[in-house]
């Protein structure tokens, strides 16, 4: 029997993953206590929303592991996924919105996964500096988080495909690629024939970074659909957000990130949202923590704005209709405006057997 799961869009609900096995350094497992130490919850409080504080999982924490080379930490890292899975499911079958601290980017597996225990189809917009698209047989390091798109489609470190027990997490035209310039040759020359929706950072800047989030959100058809936001603080250019393994010049500003974010973060049929890659050990004084949740709070204030404007408008209506407002957790998601270089919804599709995908799907994996 399926269960009905009504969002209530002033809650989130805080998760924390701290882990930095998936890395190159250690440091990231220690983001979520940096962060809640340096007061999100309080902040994200006072920007109106109710927070409940789940914690963390258990430490798992980056070790050279030179006995296998081409998937560093594998083992830790599918421990990492297996204790956060089951909290994003409670999370999501709340209604609050998951809010998931971590320090690896190979996270986003655990909360696609808990999503789709309650949700058939998701997609995933991912916010990275870079594709991550590498295999083992292609890595030039072993980082585990270098390969995470290519797990979710399907594609990577066996073990980690198998964490889903029928590959794909999310089809490839159902995942969008946004901010991202730093690409090895295996990388570009798979992405050459993929039809995973890009947009390179170069464009993000070109055409604005709202009017390329919009088009993000319809090119994986994220109106019909939940879809996960992955946000990986190094897709900001290194002068303003140094606090991360690997800045640097280039990649989105602050702002291109910020307006980006809030068009993501706004949309109704978000089912979690991922933040990823910030270092404590590089952030003596704490500046890049209170940076970081000044982002956070701002971004996640969208839904409270839109959630209000569309109460607002479902009140006039019922002055002029005598018809009773509908709740906000019921709201209609908003269409988005047609964009030039959109595809077309039959290369889009989701496959003719499954569910409509805005329903919730209760049989898990």
């Amino acid at each position: 029997m399926a269960v009905k799961i009504t969002r209530q869009t002033k809650n989130i609900a805080l998760l924390g993953s701290a882990t930095s096995a998936a890395a190159l350094r250690a440091g990231l497992e220690r983001a979520p206590a940096a962060l809640r130490a340096a007061g999100i919850a309080d902040r994200l409080k006072a920007a109106g929303f109710s927070v409940a504080d789940a914690g963390d999982t258990a430490r798992y924490v980056f070790q050279p592991d030179d006995e296998h080379p081409r998937a560093r930490n594998v083992s830790a890292v599918l421990k990492s996924l297996n204790d956060l899975r089951p909290r994003v499911e409670v999370a999501v079958k709340s209604g609050s919105l998951p809010v998931i601290l971590t320090g690896d980017c190979i996270s986003v597996l655990a909360v696609i996964a808990g999503t789709r225990r309650y949700y058939r189809n998701v997609s995933l917009i991912y916010v990275d500096r870079d594709a991550d698209l590498n295999v083992p047989a292609t890595t030039p390091s072993g980082c585990v988080d270098g390969m995470v798109i290519s797990q979710v489609i399907g594609r990577g470190a066996p073990e980690l495909v198998r964490f889903w027990g029928e590959p794909p997490l999310v089809r490839e035209p159902d995942v969008a690629l946004f901010g991202f310039e730093r690409l090895d040759a295996p990388e570009e020359l798979y992405l050459a024939a993929s039809p995973l929706r890009r947009h390179p950072s170069l464009e993000v800047t070109t055409v604005g970074a709202a009017a390329a989030a919009r088009l993000a959100l319809e090119r994986v058809h994220a109106a019909k659909h939940e879809f996960i936001l992955h946000f990986d603080v190094d897709v900001i250019n290194g002068e303003e957000f140094p606090w991360t393994n690997f800045p640097g010049a280039g990649g989105l500003s602050l702002n291109e990130a910020r307006d980006a974010l809030r068009v993501f973060a706004g949309q109704p049929n978000l089912a979690a949202f991922e933040v990823a890659g910030y270092n404590p050990d590089l952030d003596a004084d704490g500046h890049g923590a209170r940076k970081l949740i000044d982002l956070l709070a701002d971004v996640l204030s969208a839904r409270l704005e839109i959630a209000s404007a569309a109460a607002a408008g479902a009140g006039d209506a019922s002055s002029s209709t005598s018809m009773p407002a509908a709740s906000s957790s019921e709201t209609a998601p908003a269409a988005f405006p047609s964009a030039q270089g959109s595809d077309d919804d039959s290369n889009n599709a989701a496959p003719a057997d499954l569910p409509d995908a805005s329903e919730p799907d209760a049989t898990g994996s």
